[in-house]
């Protein structure tokens, strides 16, 4: 049921912010929601149409904060569109009183197959041989060289929630040896606990990146993490670019100290540093582990499903706070 005047001028409980896809933009103004693409948009609206939302769809990387709350007077929900949720001020949400909700689960096997699938390219050259195939250089003749094996390998997981136990179980099929850290010790099939990020990345031979994002893990994976990992390690980071300290990564790379990286994520996307593009030990991607048709419709049915739910006085299907 419409719960205002959909992309109109009237007032609207319903604010959807951000980009959306047509189709996903289509059903939230389907719902009544009025829509804005950034936050110069919202605070553009007269204070009658920012008096009137109640719940804010989320889709966006700006930070999201108290004066941004503060806009909206009325507002009870931010529905983030993501598992991941550190552009909201969680405590400034508290103190106003406003829920918070995201979109865990349904993403977590696209971004763990894309984990995997740049540990194997970066193992296997992948990028390097569709080139080598492509330019001519194999019917001429010339060699490809070697790559490096994956299988047996020993694998950290730095941040075994949902996402980073789905790439242990992917790699554990592999055979690999899986080694992870965690806030606390958890149950698992045998894989095996460190109590820091040094002491993970010095164990294993390749380090899958799975942490939160947000201000407590900030470059977590440290120019320390990164030495200790060494010369023939790799680097994989599907979390956010922040958790990596990137200066200290390019440096590793380029002399040599690191083997190679896989990096779906970066500081300043989409504004990647140029460092990356002239290293051939690296895998680089849009930030697109969750970019499949599948998931980012279930992901936008997730997001309606916690506005609707709100604004019915039921329960939320999830919850941040």
């Amino acid at each position: 049921m419409a719960r205002g005047v959909p992309g109109g001028a009237g007032v609207s409980a319903i604010l959807g912010l951000g980009r959306y896809p047509e189709a996903e933009r289509a059903a939230l103004e389907a719902l009544g929601a009025r829509m804005v693409a950034d936050l110069d948009a919202l605070r553009g609206l007269d204070a009658a149409a920012r008096a009137g939302v109640r719940a804010l769809a989320f889709r966006g990387h700006a930070p999201f904060g108290a004066a941004e709350m503060a806009l909206l007077p009325r507002l009870g929900l931010i529905a983030n569109y993501g598992v991941g949720y550190d552009a909201i001020d969680i405590a400034a949400a508290d103190a106003a009183g406003i829920r918070v909700s995201n979109t865990p689960d349904v993403l977590t096997d696209d971004v763990a197959d894309l984990a995997v699938g740049m540990l194997l390219m970066q193992q296997r050259r992948m990028l390097a041989g569709d080139a080598h195939v492509r330019t001519g250089r194999w019917a001429a003749g010339q060699g490809f060289g070697l790559s490096r094996k994956l299988s047996g390998r020993r694998v950290g997981i730095l941040g075994l929630g949902r996402i980073g136990r789905a790439v242990a179980e992917r790699l554990a099929a592999f055979n690999c040896e899986i080694h992870y850290f965690s806030r606390s010790e958890k149950p698992t099939p045998g894989w095996r606990y460190h109590a820091d990020a040094v002491e993970l990345a010095a164990a294993v031979d390749h380090l899958v990146v799975t942490l939160v994002g947000g201000p407590a893990t900030e470059g977590a994976v440290s120019a320390r993490v990164i030495a200790a990992l060494g010369s023939e390690g790799v680097l994989i980071n599907v979390s956010r670019g922040a958790v990596v300290d990137e200066d200290a990564l390019l440096d590793a790379l380029e002399a040599g100290r690191l083997g190679g990286a896989g990096l779906d994520v970066f500081w300043d996307e989409p504004r990647v540093n140029p460092r990356f593009a002239a290293l051939e030990q690296v895998v680089l991607q849009p930030h697109q582990g969750s970019a499949t048709r599948e998931t980012r419709a279930a992901m936008a049915r997730l997001q309606r499903d916690n506005i609707e739910a709100f604004l019915e006085g039921r329960p939320l299907p999830t919850t941040v706070n």
